[in-house]
């Protein structure tokens, strides 16, 4: 499990100072990168590597649950729950606090950059996302 901190800022909101529902995406896109960026994977490095991998969003379930406001401070609390070769589903909840504002779900695919065909992830990172799903069940069931 990671958590990200994200404040509202008014660049992120309506004229009502409601954050806009799109939003909720970009915060949990950053939470990922974030997650990824710690598992030493860099997405930069891919995109100058013909022989690199890309992680591509493949669907995205989303349920807006409360409404986050202007100079609110979230947190986004990312899980693996489910990993392939080539995808990983994350379980993503934007948090004000203990209050669960959004909860969404994400599948990533792997792909080869020089197709954008799908393609297995590197070993060694398969196993590092591999010990945080057995890390988040080992959590659960304690």
């Amino acid at each position: 499990m990671a958590r990200f901190p994200v404040e509202v800022y008014w660049e992120d909101t309506d004229a009502g100072g409601i954050v806009y529902h799109s939003n909720y995406l970009k915060y949990m896109e950053r939470a990922r990168s974030d997650l990824m960026r710690k598992l030493n994977v860099s997405q930069a490095a891919a995109l100058t590597d013909p022989n690199g991998y890309l992680f591509v969003a493949a669907s995205v379930t989303i349920r807006y649950r409360r409404a986050a406001k202007l100079d609110d401070r979230l947190t986004v609390v990312t899980r693996v729950t489910a990993l392939r070769r080539a995808s990983i589903v994350f379980e993503q909840n934007v948090m004000r606090g203990d209050e669960l504002i959004t909860e969404g779900e994400v599948r990533v695919g792997c792909v080869s950059r020089s197709t954008m065909s799908p393609a297995a992830m590197p070993d060694e990172l398969y196993e590092r996302i591999r010990a945080l799903l057995d890390a988040a069940a080992a959590e659960s069931e304690s």
